[in-house]
């Protein structure tokens, strides 16, 4: 029995350009995406949510599912990830932050952020620290933290085998696409650039208002803000796609959700502040202090007309349009360069020089440990007084509205 070369030689052909399934272009993008995906929401939702934060809980289908995928399309081990992420909780924006721009420059994240993680999984102390809860049954003990590599192995097979040699190149946009996107955007842009809903204490900023290639990964400040929540977008222009899969899972009992983020109620105002406005205020201190930076805000924006009006040097309006950056900020956050401009803002413009002493006063309600709770609803109390005889429009606004406030 003779073999035909020939033919063996054109079906190998044939195969390396189309593969067993012989999928048009527009199929085969559309195979990457969903997979990478996929491996997108397993990540926000496994990793991140449930495992490293406890926001909420995973029944088993949808628990094995992510961790075979997460084995299949990444290679990561859950104890590594979750220990690593929650270290960078812990030490945010310090030398002990595996990842963090602030302190190891947003090139080195954003070009080696997957180096960094493979660094940090190194150290023993940071497993055994921050790595408990994570599952430790017989298939993680066995295959997917002994064997990590076996899983990115197989999906190259599966790809080759599937597509041809085009599977080469989907294989190394799927291995890319969690270190480029989580390692390098979110841990690297996230903490650099973007808007800021609340004033965390680290540098963390939401990228987009809509989570939808990173699954809601793109709302960083918001998570950084509450990071026990398993809802990351808090506005109503904002969009978390990680949440509307968890609230899908929910609806046929596979997820259980334990944290969102708290909501300030607003009732009907008080004559004066008493110990639920207190409490209200402390458990919302993050939105608190964002609705007072709108009126900070409203406030520079009157500054800034009233010098329009009378027609005052452009050095006088641009230091204000410098300063208005860094107006609502806490000090510590106030860049050493932008300091004295802020200074010299603030010696120009004694309402917003007030504002700025007040928010101070504001934040020692939940700074100040050593004080009683029937001290500080007193310390409440006088300022909001201050604050509706101050004579400006804004602080009045807000404290009038502070005082309706229910916990």
């Amino acid at each position: 029995m003779s073999v035909d070369f020939a033919s063996v030689w054109n079906i190998a052909l044939d195969w390396m350009a189309h593969g067993l399934w012989q999928l048009s272009w527009w199929q085969l993008l559309l195979y990457a995406l969903v997979t990478t995906h996929v491996t997108i929401a397993g990540v926000t939702i496994f990793l991140h949510r449930c495992q490293a934060h406890r926001s909420l809980d995973l029944g088993p289908v949808p628990s094995h599912f992510f961790r075979f995928w997460l084995w299949l399309g990444t290679g990561m081990v859950t104890k590594e990830w979750v220990a690593i992420h929650r270290k960078h909780h812990a030490k945010c924006e310090t030398e002990d932050d595996p990842h963090s721009p602030q302190t190891r420059g947003l090139d080195t994240v954003m070009r080696q952020g997957a180096e960094l993680y493979r660094e940090e999984a190194k150290n023993a102390e940071t497993l055994r620290k921050f790595g408990h809860g994570t599952p430790d049954d017989w298939i993680e003990r066995h295959l997917y933290s002994r064997h990590s590599i076996w899983g990115p192995s197989l999906m190259l097979v599966i790809n080759v085998l599937l597509f041809g040699a085009i599977g080469l190149t989907i294989w190394a946009v799927q291995m890319a696409w969690i270190p480029f996107w989580a390692a390098g955007v979110v841990n690297g842009l996230g903490h650099f650039w973007g808007y800021r809903n609340f004033e965390a204490q680290d540098a963390s900023t939401n990228l987009v208002p809509w989570g939808l290639v990173i699954g809601g990964e793109e709302l960083h400040n918001n998570h950084h803000t509450y990071p026990t929540s398993a809802k990351f977008s808090v506005k109503r222009y904002e969009f978390d796609m990680g949440w509307a899969y968890i609230r899908a899972m929910q609806a046929v009992g596979w997820a259980k959700v334990k944290k969102t983020p708290p909501r300030l109620v607003m009732g009907a105002i008080k004559p004066v502040a008493d110990e639920k406005t207190l409490e209200a205020v402390i458990a919302n201190r993050y939105e608190v202090m964002a609705r007072y930076a709108r009126g900070v805000r409203a406030a520079v924006q009157f500054e800034l007309d009233a010098l329009k009006q009378r027609k005052a040097q452009q050095a006088d309006l641009s230091l204000l349009r410098t300063a208005r950056r860094w107006l609502h900020r806490d000090a510590d956050k106030v860049p050493a360069q932008a300091q004295d401009q802020l200074a010299q803002a603030r010696a120009a413009h004694p309402v917003l020089d007030q504002m700025l002493v007040m928010r101070e006063e504001l934040r020692q309600l939940w700074l100040n440990t050593s004080l009683s709770r029937e001290q500080l609803t007193a310390h409440l109390q006088a300022w909001c007084h201050r604050a509706e005889a101050s004579g400006i429009a804004a602080l009045k606004e807000f404290s009038v509205k502070l005082r309706a406030a229910h916990a």
